[in-house]
């Protein structure tokens, strides 16, 4: 425990300097290596031992897409060939290798390798939005997700008693998950209100009562998605890079699924001018 904590003060601190004294192009380097990193732990988890070729093109892949995603412009263009890239290049691999592997590799390697990478990867079309608000933009996946694992750790430790997922994942409570909801969506209002103060963000209470709401839901939903595949093939953790946390997958996996919905309702709401 103190060695994750004492990781997590770090990490957020190293998250501080590169998104407020640093150029943008740090944001972006570091994402495109997370990406590629989360590309080569999923493809090792569901590939095995007999697909060290299928990480290598996943990661060639996660490359690629994070890439297309970083640019400002003609992005759309590089993601479609790096959709296309990625079924030419797996389909070639399964039909060199189809005694070894299978179809479920082949589909394992390109969730990893385009999928993964392209939803992650929305960190950084957040914060190259607009320029006034893009580091404000950029924390707020991370908030909603990691806040509402927050509260749910604490709500289901001060009032859990109906298991949420026992077998996926045990520590989890229904009451747990209730809280995270709660928490998230009344942590978002706070930072709203502050970066209004402080920033001029424009950040409605409508839109911060969203982002808390589908952020906490969709996060304990991707929490337990990877978690499941991890009992599937019967390992503990996706990686070792974080200490105390395991992979980027283990750390990263709630706001993997948060990052596009979060990009997806600035979007609405701007549109919409709410």
């Amino acid at each position: 425990m103190k060695t994750r904590v004492t990781f997590g003060v770090v990490g957020a601190i190293v998250v501080v300097v590169v998104l407020f004294f640093c150029p943008p192009i740090v944001a972006q380097l570091c994402m495109m290596a997370l990406s590629v990193i989360a590309a080569q732990e999923f493809t090792a988890a569901v590939a095995g031992k007999d697909g060290r070729h299928l990480q290598v093109a996943a990661m060639l892949l996660a490359l690629g897409t994070s890439m297309a995603s970083a640019r400002n412009s003609y992005n759309e263009y590089w993601l479609r060939a790096m959709l296309l890239a990625g079924v030419v290049v797996l389909f070639a691999i399964l039909l060199r290798c189809h005694k070894k592997i299978g179809f479920t590799e082949i589909a394992g390697a390109y969730f990893g390798g385009i999928i993964i990478p392209y939803m992650l990867m929305s960190l950084i079309r957040m914060f190259t939005m607009t320029e006034a608000n893009g580091k404000v933009y950029i924390l707020i996946p991370l908030l909603a997700a990691w806040g509402s694992d927050t509260f749910a750790l604490f709500a289901g430790m001060a009032f859990g008693k109906h298991k949420l997922a026992p077998v996926i994942s045990p520590k989890k409570t229904i009451e747990g998950s209730v809280g995270g909801v709660a928490g998230a969506v009344v942590l978002m209002v706070l930072y709203g209100l502050a970066v209004n103060a402080l920033a001029d963000a424009g950040m409605s209470i409508a839109l911060c009562v969203a982002i808390g709401l589908f952020g906490a839901v969709l996060g304990q939903v991707g929490d337990l998605s990877f978690s499941i595949v991890k009992r599937k093939v019967g390992i503990k953790d996706y990686g070792k890079i974080f200490p105390g946390h395991g992979g980027v997958l283990d750390r990263f996996d709630s706001v993997i699924f948060v990052a596009p919905a979060v990009e997806l309702l600035l979007h609405l709401f701007t549109t919409l001018g709410i």
